[in-house]
């Protein structure tokens, strides 16, 4: 199995098979959807396995009696032990993180050049020269030119598709360390903004609006006439720290870019290791991002994109999605990204071009203006 192709899976509630059934998930969309109380068991195994090969907690941690983290969405309750993120733990009823110090994360920067490889390449201003001249160096993009790339060590979700999977290993082991410094310090005269993704931002985000802070400063001291901050997150945030970020990225001319992985609680389960709790956390969290979308008409501020994994993100998920952002505001980008195996899931077809035509006219139909599909190169025929 690999990226050219993907075996026949069984469902083990109905007994189906088919090429669109993953034996890691065990269960088809259809029997998650119809019969949570055997499926979603089934599909835990694949997430016990994924957390625990990395020493990771397989579920939030809800201690009896423990204090509750509220750094990210995920609601970690902690007696004593690490939380869902592995890099927060507490120890004598006292929060402390895995490097010692809180100026100091897990991750690495490098500088990716324009144009980049961004979920919102589409309206990127660094691609498209959107928002020009107060948000974009040129109206052509910005050739020449180099994003700062934050790749944490640590995320609060599990998809089993990741394709930046190493994270796990990362957190694991507490290394590279990345302070906040480094980041003040990799700002110069030729880049022109910073995007944090990972593993999330989630975890890490007074690490991320700290160093945000003071990259900003850094820019105007250098001179530079842009220096946008950005972000590429799965939506699990606390709300209130949230909106701080969104505050950055609409005053520098960034972009917020919110993964929407599924409609149905239980497929967002089986894909992710996420509790209804937080998918209802996540929709309201678009929605608080979406505040800000009319303020600043380009760049646009927020992107949403959903993965479309093949014979789980079917017709009833993107009709659901792409008409709960239609009704926020019809003007939000919506990117749909081709699938291909990663990670623990290597036993599904790449998302094939039907599939993502058929999302495009869904989106469409339900009223959102701007539909894109990139990854394109990805896309195949197998179903």
């Amino acid at each position: 199995m690999g990226i050219d192709g993907a075996s026949m899976g069984r469902c083990r509630v109905c007994g189906l098979e088919d090429m669109l059934i993953s034996d890691t998930i065990g269960v088809c969309v259809n029997c998650l959807r119809r019969y949570p109380e055997k499926s979603l068991p089934i599909a835990r195994r694949a997430h016990d396995k994924s957390r625990l090969t990395f020493k990771l907690p397989p579920e939030t941690p809800r201690n009896s009696g423990g204090v509750r983290c509220s750094i990210c969405g995920r609601g970690c309750i902690l007696s004593d032990g690490y939380g869902y993120c592995g890099f927060r733990y507490v120890e004598n009823n006292m929060f402390h993180v895995k490097t010692g110090r809180y100026d100091t994360a897990i991750g690495l920067y490098y500088y990716d050049p324009h144009p980049t490889n961004c979920v919102a390449y589409s309206v990127c201003p660094a691609v498209t020269g959107k928002g020009y001249p107060k948000y974009a160096l040129t109206p052509y993009g910005e050739r020449g030119y180099y994003n700062i790339a934050v790749f944490y060590g640590g995320c609060n979700m599990d998809c089993l598709f990741c394709q930046n999977w190493e994270y796990r290993r990362m957190v694991q082991r507490g290394e590279p360390k990345l302070t906040i410094d480094q980041l003040v310090e990799s700002v110069n005269d030729k880049t022109t903004c910073v995007c944090y993704f990972g593993g999330d931002p989630a975890p890490w985000s007074i690490h991320a609006l700290e160093a945000s802070r003071r990259m900003i400063e850094k820019a105007k001291k250098l001179g530079l006439p842009v220096f946008r901050i950005c972000w590429e997150t799965n939506g699990l945030w606390n709300p209130q720290l949230l909106r701080r970020a969104v505050e950055l990225s609409l005053e520098s001319g960034g972009i917020v870019k919110i993964d929407f992985k599924a409609w149905s609680p239980e497929v967002y389960y089986a894909l992710t290791g996420v509790e209804p709790r937080h998918v209802e956390l996540i929709r309201r969290n678009i929605r608080l991002v979406a505040e800000y979308f009319d303020k600043r008409p380009e760049p646009p501020l927020l992107v949403v994109s959903t993965l479309l994994v093949p014979g789980y993100i079917d017709e009833y998920e993107i009709d659901n999605m792409t008409r709960y952002i239609a009704e926020i505001n019809p003007e939000i980008p919506y990117i749909f990204l081709g699938f291909h195996p990663d990670y623990m899931l290597l036993d599904l077809p790449r998302t094939s071009i039907n599939h993502a035509r058929r999302a495009v006219e869904i989106a469409r139909g339900n009223g959102l203006k701007h539909v894109y599909v990139e990854n394109q190169w990805l896309l195949g025929n197998d179903y």
